[in-house]
């Protein structure tokens, strides 16, 4: 009896001594190095890839962001501020009523399938108000030219990136609500847009928290002059 208490006691030791050593190791040091390593050679991707105007950050390039009017009394879904460039719809989006300082819980496809009818009514209504929001006197927007980007929500929800096809489509409306020249406007949304990652992986894209922060620089200095 001593000799088996004797073992197990030695043996809840060692295991005791392996936590401590692996939770030292495993829970403290390596966290602490990757950070350390991560500060000193990413500090901008380590940090969320924030995205700073005068000295406040507004966002993250790998975050997708909404650009709204503040919601009117009894309005569950906020209109969009045609004033900047629109993100994809985000449907997949969860929303958190504990903390409402930060409103996304989770993120996420819709799940449904393409004969969903659910699914077709969000995309003829989003297509339906593509047309209308980017129609301008003289412009009209043909709905044949409403990229599948305008009326469709990532897997996640959260892109951060539009098609330049799609932020093509906006620059009349953005240019006309923001006293812009068009030329100026669609010299922005050429200078924002990235080629395929090594050329050949992906698409085309525009990040369009970046785009609108030039446009808000842009609309800035014409109006001062």
């Amino acid at each position: 009896m001593n000799t088996s208490a004797g073992t197990t006691a030695r043996l809840l030791g060692a295991g005791l001594r392996a936590l401590l050593v692996l939770t030292a190791l495993c829970g403290v040091l390596y966290p602490l190095a990757v950070t350390g390593i991560a500060q000193a050679a990413l500090p901008g991707k380590a940090n969320g890839s924030e995205v700073t105007v005068d000295g406040e950050v507004v966002g993250s390039h790998l975050i997708g962001r909404r650009y709204d009017l503040p919601p009117k009394d009894g309005q569950e879904t906020p209109e969009p501020d045609l004033t900047w460039f629109q993100p994809r719809p985000s449907n997949g989006r969860g929303t958190n009523s504990v903390n409402t300082q930060y409103t996304l819980i989770l993120s996420g496809a819709t799940n449904r399938s393409g004969d969903n009818e659910e699914l077709i009514d969000w995309v003829s209504d989003a297509k339906a108000a593509v047309v209308a929001d980017n129609s301008v006197p003289g412009h009209p927007v043909d709905p044949a030219d409403v990229p599948p980007d305008a009326v469709t929500s990532s897997a996640s929800g959260l892109d951060p990136d539009i098609s330049p096809e799609y932020a093509a489509l906006q620059v009349r409306r953005v240019a006309e609500r923001n006293d812009l020249p068009a030329h100026r406007v669609a010299d922005l949304v050429r200078d924002h847009t990235e080629g395929r990652i090594l050329g050949f992986v992906g698409e085309p894209r525009v990040n369009v928290l970046a785009l609108n922060t030039a446009l808000k620089e842009l609309a800035e200095r014409t109006s001062a002059h």
